[in-house]
């Protein structure tokens, strides 16, 4: 397999080679220790990791599966395209490590804590451009008291994270800049100076890939770009069939009402076809030049 194409010095983290080489060996637990520690912002410290049995790649779902020294479970998972139920087999993957906590004869039904982390290379909640870290737990609707503190489900919507490096405020957002940048650079930002970055940077770094290493990343990179391709071909397609229906339509209803008032009906008639496409409303803003509140409007 030709290699020559790499032309960045650090690998994309969104690749099953990536993930489970930075985040799912023995030899770089310190990385993921590092990572959950931060992102759970002191409810946990998490001083050791048990990686248990890794599950293969499902559709562009790769994820690593550990406890650490307390017993508690972690699933972090990274999904490189929104699936359809991708909430239920978030929540269907939680109740494995709950059963097997499960244990013969006389037994209480204590367990220990399960952390499901999803790392979402999608959005999936337009109500908010900047709401990007969902933490969910069982909660009384009534009382909105937290029912059940043992199982948390966490969501990050990578895309909305924007921060700039001088805008980094924590070790957390750190970690999501340098998830996200990381196949951009070509040198360690000054803004992660921490020990732990420079290890993450370094085992990173394709250079230092034996040749097996490599050509198992550019098959995991091509992989990836495959998966990215086909979803972004999809949604084009379905843009595009929604676009020239509610252009016709929208054409005729112009010609009804006059050149003026028809392009802004237009618009809305080719929004309403979109929405019916099931596209989000950040793109149909950007497509048809309507505001978000004409958009939500529409969709009500």
């Amino acid at each position: 397999m030709a290699l020559e194409g790499l032309q960045e010095r650090y690998v994309n983290f969104y690749t099953d080679f990536a993930f489970k080489k930075l985040f799912g060996t023995e030899v770089n637990k310190d990385l993921l220790i590092s990572f959950l520690n931060a992102l759970l912002s002191g409810e946990e410290e998490i001083k050791e990791l048990t990686y248990c049995e890794h599950e293969k790649e499902r559709k562009g779902i790769f994820s690593v599966y550990c406890m650490n020294e307390k017993g508690e479970h972690f699933l972090v998972e990274i999904q490189k395209a929104e699936q359809r139920f991708f909430k239920g087999r978030s929540a269907y993957y939680s109740t494995f490590p709950i059963r097997e906590q499960g244990s013969k004869g006389n037994w209480n039904y204590e367990l220990k804590s399960v952390y499901a982390i999803g790392i979402l290379n999608f959005s999936f909640d337009d109500s908010d451009p900047n709401y990007y870290h969902h933490e969910v737990k069982l909660v009384n609707i009534k009382t909105t008291q937290v029912f059940y503190n043992k199982l948390t489900y966490i969501y990050l919507e990578m895309p909305k994270f924007r921060k700039t490096e001088s805008e980094l405020e924590n070790l957390f957002e750190k970690w999501l800049y340098a998830i996200i940048h990381l196949p951009d650079l070509m040198e360690r930002p000054q803004a992660l100076r921490e020990t732990v970055f420079e290890k993450f940077f370094r085992v990173a770094e394709i250079a230092c890939f034996t040749q097996q290493e490599r050509v198992a990343y550019e098959r995991s990179l091509k992989n990836y770009r495959d998966w990215y391709s086909i979803a972004e071909t999809a949604e084009y397609r379905g843009w595009e069939r929604g676009y020239n229906m509610g252009l016709l339509e929208a054409r005729a209803e112009a010609r009804a009402k006059g050149r003026a008032e028809g392009r802004n009906e237009a618009k809305r008639l080719i929004a309403e076809n979109m929405i019916k496409m099931g596209m989000k409303v950040n793109d149909v803003c950007r497509i048809t030049g309507l505001s978000m509140e004409e958009v939500k409007r529409i969709r009500s």
